[in-house]
């Protein structure tokens, strides 16, 4: 008897592992991740074992991944995938999955088509990692569902246009991470039937749109219109003088004119139209400057506030009859209330409690639709005390939410920053979560066109945290976004922070005064910074010595970004055109480095042969420039078109935007442009 109890407490010494539950190995990374796994006992399956994928007879297949999609759909020997509708294993969420591996076969269950969608992106995923590190997939039970049932981002269109295939290729990837809908911005880039005038030369036509929007259907993916409303309506107004509050600004429709509704309703008629299976119609109204001015909107003794609460509920009727949810901004209202300031402001919680009074937001509720979504908007940290009061009044209210957070916003040219803003993406998702709002939208401001594929690890986190919220650490986040997207570690992929990092020296760089900060309005006049007295060598440097201390640091950046950059080129296994434009914005940004640097040292010259050696240097640092800017041309020409098309009229609307500059690329290269023009001319005046 002894014996057998020694025998047995050996035997369990061995195997306690088989009493603690499993985790899934390291080197397996799904975006989003899973609300549960449970990882089974056994060798696993490779992803060379998995042989054909089949469904019930009266299931439709959904799209699939690639490697899904190249099994044969029919019964053979090995481990087949099976598709079912189950609606009792499976969890209630239309997106919701479960996920079994077993020896003798994979089973994808759902209630519905989506969710079989997602369970096989989530296997799809799994065998890439099988087959990139040539490791089992272990036997496993994923039961998974999403905690935000929207969970949206937002195409941003008004300043550039991409080639149509791309749009495409990003529906792909988004789709790949359980986004499942898209807010389309898309201002005068529409093909409008019934206003032509206002369209683009180049605008997407109709049935274009149309056939984009069903191949997002098809990934699950739902694209719904933003046609901006009342203010930010330039694109429109430039047109339509007639329609003006102001008749010296393109910024505002008139409110109180019949003719103003008459416009945008024929508006959002193509709109919904053109993306016929979204549910939603954004109708802009933010940022209102100046209504109520004119003698139409006087006459009719109503408040600004009042006029603008008018129009939306205008809008918002028109919008319930054609089928479709408005979505309004939210900032309005607040700046009426006299809240807004203290969503902006750093202040103490003391300073916000003593501060905050929602009485005009009480007392104006009965102009609030009820038929409509108001857009929570804030894109820095939303677990501020105001913004958390505010989301409490709204429920309180029985007002509906949404929330929009920000991969990319107006401030940060050329590169999202900071960390793709991910960690605020995260908190509000938790809010959103934790709040039961309507939806989560990732904005992406088009104000300095930041290139998609730098804005992308932000929207693939708004797919992490949409879905599940409380998951993944931001760290954590950063592995499986490296590994998904790229198949490298993600130590390999710390040089993009450092090129947001050195974003903040090309900012200012090349100026003593200016800005070009598209969100708080462009400097057209700037001052660059001097050059070198030929008279008075060693004084430039002095005056420039806190720039100098930097750019020395940036140098060693820059060259760090390179090394890191050469590497991974070699290595990736996936997105190779992101890194390229990673490496090109790279050297856009180590511009106002080079220049310097030349500089500097014709600054410290002492004789007519160093100088002329460091004339020759900043000469080839002035043609450098030019094969820079081919270069970042080139590489955002793959995707997108670079210029504006002939017979385009420009708007007011935008003047403070930096990628509204010009009708070419040259907005990009603001300071640099004129700065080796000065240069050059310099040179030529130097004995």
């Amino acid at each position: 008897m002894i014996r057998v109890i020694v025998l047995l407490i050996f035997f369990l010494l061995l195997n306690v592992n088989c009493f603690e539950a499993k985790v899934l190995d390291k080197r397996f990374q799904i975006i989003p991740l899973p609300q549960n796994i449970e990882v089974k006992n056994g060798n696993g399956i490779s992803f060379s074992d998995i042989s054909f994928v089949l469904t019930e007879d009266t299931i439709e297949y959904p799209v699939l991944g690639e490697l899904l999609d190249r099994l044969p759909r029919l019964r053979k020997s090995g481990i087949g995938v099976k598709l079912l509708i189950d609606l009792v294993e499976t969890p209630e969420s239309g997106d919701g999955y479960v996920l079994d591996i077993n020896k003798d076969e994979i089973k994808v269950m759902s209630r519905g088509r989506s969710g079989l969608f997602y369970g096989c992106q989530t296997l799809e995923q799994l065998m890439e990692d099988s087959r990139d590190f040539n490791i089992n997939i272990p036997f496993m039970r994923i039961v998974d569902y999403p905690k935000i049932a929207y969970r949206a981002v937002h195409f941003d269109t008004k300043h550039h246009l991409d080639r149509v295939e791309y749009y495409y290729r990003m529906i792909d990837r988004l789709a790949r991470y359980k986004i499942n809908a898209v807010i389309w911005e898309i201002e005068d880039k529409l093909m409008y039937s019934r206003h032509p005038e206002i369209s683009s030369p180049n605008a997407i036509s109709k049935q274009e749109m149309q056939s984009i929007c069903r191949y997002a259907m098809e990934r699950n993916i739902e694209i719904s219109p933003l046609v901006q409303g009342l203010g930010h309506a330039g694109f429109i107004l430039k047109h339509h003088w007639e329609l003006r509050e102001n008749q010296y600004s393109d910024w505002e429709f008139c409110p109180s004119n019949s003719k103003t509704y008459d416009l945008q309703f024929d508006l959002y008629l193509d709109a919904i139209e053109a993306m016929p299976y979204g549910k939603y119609l954004h109708i802009g109204g933010d940022e209102i400057t100046a209504i109520g001015i004119d003698d139409r909107c006087k006459s009719t003794g109503k408040t600004p506030f009042e006029l603008q609460m008018m129009w939306l509920k205008k809008v918002c009727d028109f919008a319930n009859s054609r089928g479709r949810i408005p979505i309004f901004w939210d900032d309005m209202p607040l700046k009426f209330a006299d809240l807004w300031w203290l969503l902006h402001r750093n202040l103490t919680d003391s300073e916000i409690i003593n501060n905050w009074n929602t009485s005009k937001l009480d007392e104006a509720m009965k102009l609030f639709p009820k038929n409509c979504v108001y857009m929570r908007w804030h894109y820095e940290d939303p677990t501020i005390l105001p913004h958390r009061l505010l989301l409490d009044w709204y429920a309180k209210n029985g007002l509906n939410v949404m929330g929009a957070t920000a991969a990319v916003t107006g401030e940060t040219p050329f590169i999202p920053r900071p960390k793709s803003r991910i960690q605020y993406i995260k908190d509000f998702s938790i809010l959103a979560d934790k709040n039961k709002l309507c939806g989560i939208l990732s904005t992406a401001w088009d104000d300095a066109s930041v290139h998609w594929e730098t804005i992308m690890r932000g929207f693939i986190s708004q797919g992490e945290y949409g879905w599940n919220p409380e998951g993944r650490t931001l760290s954590e986040y950063m592995c499986a976004y490296s590994q998904r997207e790229f198949g490298v570690e993600s130590s390999k992929m710390e040089f993009i922070n450092e090129i947001e990092n050195s974003a903040y020296f090309f900012d200012h760089a090349l100026i003593e005064s200016g800005n070009r900060n598209p969100a708080w309005g462009v400097s057209k006049d700037f001052k660059l910074i001097d050059l070198p007295d030929v008279s008075n060598p060693g004084n430039w440097c002095l005056k420039y010595k806190s720039k100098l201390d930097s750019l020395h640091v940036e140098l060693k950046r820059y060259k760090k970004i390179c090394n890191s950059i050469k590497l991974v080129e070699k290595e990736v296994l996936r997105n190779r055109y992101t890194i390229e434009i990673y490496k090109q914005t790279n050297e856009l940004l180590n511009i106002p480095a080079k220049i310097m640097l030349a500089l500097e040292d014709f600054d410290k010259t002492v004789n007519k042969h160093d100088r002329d050696v460091a004339k020759r240097n900043i000469l080839t640092i002035c043609d450098d420039f030019y094969k820079i800017k081919a270069g970042i041309e080139n590489a955002y020409s793959k995707t997108r078109f670079m210029n504006t098309p002939e017979g385009y009229i420009a708007d007011h609307n935008h003047h403070s935007h930096l990628a509204s500059l010009s009708y070419n690329s040259d907005w990009m290269f603001l300071y640099e442009i004129p700065m080796v023009k000065e240069i050059m001319e310099w040179v030529k005046s130097i004995d």
